[in-house]
């Protein structure tokens, strides 16, 4: 049984400006309905928690499933979710207000098994827990798959959140230049950045429009800061990129260099002329985006989909009980 913390209309208002009225009243809906999961628990053979069983307090519900119902708990982490993160949407000292610390901490070490979706992230969980398995995060390629694309002019697009969209700021002098020299449209979905001199089309996230946005792209973007949290993250966005044929251009941090490799199924960029060159030989040479695009695909479906990593995670679901 899935159980997420916010459903889809509490999740749409969290990422937006204002309307508090309607947060708090999303967040304690969020809240009545996890206390009610523990029922549900008490009779669960184990229960998984990915990153943390509610976006708000200290771990209740990781305390009462290992220490009062007594239940198998597995922990699995895709993001350096021990760190303090400053969220642009809400404000750094908001951010820590809302966030028990130490709750990663108790978690990790309370888990019968722990499951890392890179080496990074497991080096520190090892600290905590000697139960740790690495099995990266994937996608289904039966689902994120290529389709046709007829664009006009050649697409460059990120997908993200209000939360991350700083990453795609970071790199928008260099499409700046670019747009002073070639001819393309930034896709933005999910966010709404301020671009000024760059051909911007923002459309909205949703759930079932998330597989049809990537494939309408020519080029993925996965710009990333060399600091701790951009280190823990699990490259999904660039895996999502490739799964659909689609050349990534990344920064080279953390596990995206394990990912993406430089000139072969898409590029890295590690500064802004870097993000320039590549970027405009990918919108000169349309037969170059297909070729990296091509072995993006076959890369995603060897080694970063479901079906290439399902045995293994249940292979560690089920050593969690011995």
């Amino acid at each position: 049984m899935l159980r997420p913390f916010l459903d889809e209309r509490g999740f749409d208002v969290l990422y937006r400006s204002g309307r508090p009225g309607a947060k708090a009243r999303a967040g304690a809906r969020a809240v009545v309905g996890r206390l009610s999961d523990l029922a549900r628990a008490a009779r669960a053979d184990a229960v998984l928690v990915h990153r943390e069983a509610a976006l708000v307090g200290p771990p209740l519900v990781e305390w009462a499933v290992s220490r009062l119902l007594g239940r198998p708990l597995l922990f699995d982490v895709d993001d350096a979710v021990w760190i303090p993160y400053a969220s642009p949407t809400y404000g750094r000292a908001l951010s820590r207000l809302l966030k028990a610390p130490g709750k990663a901490r108790f978690t990790l070490a309370a888990a019968r098994q722990v499951i890392c979706g890179n080496s990074y992230l497991a080096e520190y969980a090892r600290r905590w827990n000697p139960r740790v398995a690495v099995v990266p995060t994937v996608v289904d390629t039966s689902v994120f798959r290529p389709a046709p694309v007829r664009n006009p002019a050649p697409v460059l697009g990120w997908i993200g959140t209000h939360s991350s969209v700083q990453y795609l700021q970071a790199v928008l002098p260099a499409l700046r230049r670019l747009a002073a020299r070639r001819r393309f449209v930034l896709r933005v979905v999910g966010a709404a950045p301020d671009a000024p001199g760059v051909p911007l089309e923002v459309v909205p996230w949703s759930l079932e429009g998330e597989v049809a946005a990537f494939q309408s792209l020519d080029v993925g973007l996965y710009p990333l800061m060399e600091d701790p949290w951009s280190l823990g993250k699990s490259g999904f966005k660039a895996v999502q990129y490739m799964a659909c044929g689609v050349p990534p251009v990344a920064s080279p941090v953390g596990v995206v260099t394990e990912i993406v490799t430089d000139g072969e199924n898409g590029f890295l960029a590690a500064d802004e002329d870097r993000w320039v060159d590549r970027l405009e030989r990918l919108l000169d040479d349309e037969r170059l985006r297909r070729r990296l695009g091509e072995r993006a695909r076959a890369d995603a479906v060897e080694r970063w989909s479901l079906a290439a990593h399902a045995s293994r995670f249940v292979e560690v679901v089920r050593g969690a009980f011995s």
